[in-house]
């Protein structure tokens, strides 16, 4: 069914505000995915904070123009669903990496991060990663493990001290009561 000049118009404005506000978008090849199947790939990439969309591939390169973003000739081919990362891309890749998993009728086909264009094998590596907050935390004891061995280096050095010290004072002691 054909659809009107103006409505070609605010899928283009709705695109680009998608595009503008993402901080990453992945396209996926739609090889016949039922609507119960599309509503379940749209829930769980809302949960990972982001948008899904069956997109017309000439609007969705019109908006990437208007957007200021690089072409996609080569992903946007045939029947295509678009997934807009509002928050975290690597938690929507991993939504739509495991809902790929589980459907032979979805393959991702690629994406953007920013500006940089990222190959369907990029992005399966963008969705293993841990979430930010593990990764911050194994940083975090990346640089606390030499603080806290320069701490324990040092305090048993004073320990060492201080009982030296004392055995000398006992020593001291036990000689003057003789």
């Amino acid at each position: 069914m054909a659809i009107s000049k103006q409505k070609k118009q605010e899928l283009v404005e709705t695109y680009t505000d998608l595009l503008q506000r993402s901080q990453g978008v992945i396209w996926l090849n739609n090889k016949g995915l039922s609507v119960s199947e599309i509503f379940e790939l749209r829930s769980s990439i809302r949960e990972a904070e982001g948008k899904c969309q069956v997109t017309k591939n000439r609007l969705t390169r019109l908006a990437l123009q208007n957007a200021g973003l690089p072409e996609m000739d080569e992903v946007l081919t045939g029947p295509t669903i678009t997934g807009f990362a509002l928050g975290e891309i690597p938690a929507v890749a991993k939504a739509i990496a495991d809902f790929a998993q589980e459907n032979d009728s979805v393959e991702i086909k690629g994406g953007l991060m920013g500006t940089e264009i990222l190959s369907a094998d990029e992005l399966t590596t963008l969705a293993n990663l841990p979430p930010l907050e593990v990764l911050q935390a194994k940083l975090l004891g990346l640089i606390n493990a030499p603080a806290q061995q320069i701490a324990g280096t040092l305090s048993s050095s004073v320990r060492q001290v201080v009982n030296v010290v004392n055995a000398y004072s006992d020593s001291e002691s036990q000689t003057v009561e003789t």
